[in-house]
């Protein structure tokens, strides 16, 4: 089958788009994927984040809108509100062919007022998660009575989350006559439920995730049970990787693992269920604008990441699952990087490391705990921090103000500031290290946009501990 988006029965226009996009050639999810969609197929699709799975439903998704009809005709279920914004950017650009056609997110930790707004202007497609999307349907806002595709994006997860009701009601509200498109990363038992309820005979396409063993460099250290913890610092001050994402299999050992990193002085941060959404963005914000150089996550946490520049990825437990494991370590060793994957083995979890091997086709490479050595003395601190200004979006800042006023009248470099994150309530800003003090001080005497702003340095270890 050929890889080219020629090979589609696409408009001319949305070929061009595709082109000017920079997409040439399909992912192997695209290649399965995407003909069957476009012949109007339900699919269930095994594919993980990175692999291209949003164009795949994406693009069929849009190809089947009517422009002037102004009706929910695309709805998307994601299960958390960073996978919802990455989903509906995608869209918006694969939509970009046929105009006029208005993409809008519903998700929690957002004002309703703003949203009911949007959705009285109409959508054509709803992008969101359920609990929200359902707040808005039982208020009267939204009608599903138009939708030709639903898509269920990381059903897995949505499903771990406890949705598997919200998402019942939902796809009950859509037509009977309609095409469902569910995309997963691994099948647990609640998939072939929903698939059975709500699926008209779904193709199944499986890609098989094996990374390339140039890309990514995978060494395995057996360890006893009470060193596990103190081996990962090992790892950090060895390797010592500017970007780190460490993985537990339990909420509690992330919390015990977080706690032992901050308290040698690592910029470390933990991701997992309890955090509210405020805080959740504000540890995503951190990692990706490099103030934090590890990140503790369980596995449900961290899907839905799509943190480019990853450095290393730490197996702290192995997964007894060999499938995620391969999910895990895709992480690094993107596009053109070479990845770092360190996994810490005790004995009882050496069958696991077995069916690790069969999946990859391939043995593992050991080293023991006695051949890291730290290469320095500094500890190991990531390069930026993060400067938290009251005021966003909603005060019709844009990072362009920020950046002005932080190399204008507070005097600084463009080089020492980093990424700027505009929330809807908050500005995040990423400075380099050596001026964040200084920063804090001078942003507080100035004024962006011709106002006074409030401004603090995000304290990782007081917030987030």
């Amino acid at each position: 089958m050929s890889s080219s988006f020629k090979a589609l029965s696409l408009s001319p226009e949305t070929l061009s788009n595709l082109d000017q996009l920079g997409y040439t050639e399909m992912t192997a999810i695209q290649v399965a994927s995407v003909p069957l969609a476009l012949a109007g197929q339900d699919l269930m699709a095994q594919a993980s984040t990175g692999s291209g799975k949003t164009a795949a439903f994406g693009l069929p998704l849009v190809e089947k809108l009517t422009a002037n009809f102004h009706a929910v005709q695309g709805l998307v279920l994601c299960p958390t509100r960073e996978l919802a914004d990455q989903v509906t950017t995608e869209i918006r650009r694969l939509a970009r062919a046929t105009p006029n056609i208005k993409v809008v997110t519903l998700c929690g930790g957002v004002a309703m007022r703003g949203q009911e707004h949007s959705l009285q202007h109409g959508a054509h497609v709803v992008v969101g998660t359920p609990g929200r999307i359902l707040d808005h349907l039982n208020r009267g806002n939204l009608r599903l009575d138009s939708v030709k595709t639903l898509v269920l994006d990381e059903a897995d997860r949505m499903l771990d989350m406890g949705f598997f009701d919200d998402m019942k009601q939902l796809i009950q509200q859509c037509p009977l006559k309609r095409q469902t498109l569910l995309f997963s990363a691994t099948y647990p038992e609640g998939i072939a439920k929903i698939a059975a309820q709500f699926m008209r005979e779904p193709q199944t396409v499986r890609v098989q995730t094996v990374h390339q063993s140039d890309k990514i460099r995978q060494v395995f250290y057996e360890v006893r049970e009470d060193e596990r913890l103190h081996a990962v610092s090992l790892l950090l001050n060895h390797f010592r990787p500017e970007s780190t994402l460490a993985f537990c299999n339990t909420k509690q050992r992330c919390r015990e693992l977080l706690a032992v990193l901050q308290a040698q002085g690592f910029d470390a941060l933990a991701l997992y269920g309890e955090l509210d959404q405020r805080e959740r963005d504000q540890v995503l914000v951190q990692f990706a604008n490099r103030s934090c150089s590890v990140l503790v996550a369980t596995d449900v946490a961290a899907r839905g990441l799509d943190i480019s520049q990853l450095h290393a990825v730490i197996n702290v437990e192995v997964t007894p699952d060999a499938e995620i494991h391969i999910h895990r370590i895709g992480r690094t060793g993107r596009a053109d990087a070479q990845g770092l994957a360190l996994t810490l083995v005790s004995l009882d979890e050496m069958g696991a490391v077995g069916r690790i091997e069969v999946l990859q086709s391939q043995t593992s490479q050991w080293a023991t705990l006695d051949t890291l050595t730290p290469v320095s003395d500094e500890p190991l601190s990531a390069p930026m921090r993060t400067l938290q200004i009251v005021g966003g979006r909603k005060d019709k800042i844009r990072p362009g103000d920020v950046l002005g006023a932080m190399t204008g009248e507070a005097g600084f470099n463009a080089d020492q500031i980093g990424k700027i994150n505009v929330n809807e309530f908050s500005t995040y800003v990423a400075v380099d290290r050596a001026i964040a003090a200084t920063a804090v001080e001078r942003l507080a005497k100035g004024r962006i946009k011709g106002k006074r702003v409030r401004v603090r340095l995000l304290d990782d270890a007081a917030d987030h501990r």
